[in-house]
Formats: C-alpha cells, structure tokens, sequence
C-alpha cells in the first residue's frame, strides 16, 4: 500500500510539472511562488520555493481546476499530513522525514474545488 501511495506522489509532484505549458514565478519577500499551468490553462500547481527548495503548502489541481492534492515542504522535504482527492475521497499521508509513516483509509466527502 505505501508503495503505491508513494507512486501516487511522485506522479502528482512530477508529472504534472512535465505537463505544464507555462511557468510563472513571482518574488514574494524571501520567497519564490511558483505557479505551473496546465495546456489549457488551468492551474497544475501552486507553492513557494526558498533558496531554490520547495518550501511551505504546495497545491496541485487537474486539468479541470478541481484539487486533488495539497501538502507542505519544509527545506525540499514532503512534511506532515498530505491530503489526496480522487472523485469525491479523500486519502491522508502523513509523512515523517520526507517517507510515508503513514496512510488512512479513504473517507468520502465533498468534493473540494479550484483554491
């Protein structure tokens, strides 16, 4: 189950940057906010980079704008409790050291749409 749950994440963090059409990068303070766009102009993801690491909640969408993942990164490393959408469940990972510690059986909720 971890194994697929770790696919699951790589796929979302890097397989949507290998979609994207546009980039747009915006200087926020000491930060970077990155914002990665879908060939339809979609958002595809949405976080902040500091000194050139992924740093603080990261959110990507599909192609229809609607949610599907959100988590944080502390220093370039996945940190705390990631949340998955996929239809209307939602899937939590909670990760420790940038590894999955753990995975919670899907619940079904509402679907949560665009930021």
């Amino acid at each position: 189950m971890k194994k697929w749950v770790l696919i699951l994440v790589m796929a979302f963090s890097f397989g949507a940057i290998a979609q994207d059409v546009e980039t747009k990068f915006e200087k926020e303070g000491d930060k970077v906010k990155a914002t990665y766009f879908h060939a339809n102009g979609e958002i595809s993801q949405q976080g902040y980079f500091l000194n050139e690491k992924l740093e603080g909640e990261w959110k990507m969408f599909n192609d229809k704008g609607d949610k599907i993942a959100i988590g944080n990164y502390t220093k370039g490393a996945k940190t705390g409790t990631w949340m998955f959408w996929e239809g209307d469940a939602v899937r939590e990972v909670n990760f420790t050291n940038n590894r999955i510690a753990a995975v919670s059986n899907s619940k079904k909720i509402a679907p949560v749409v665009k930021n």
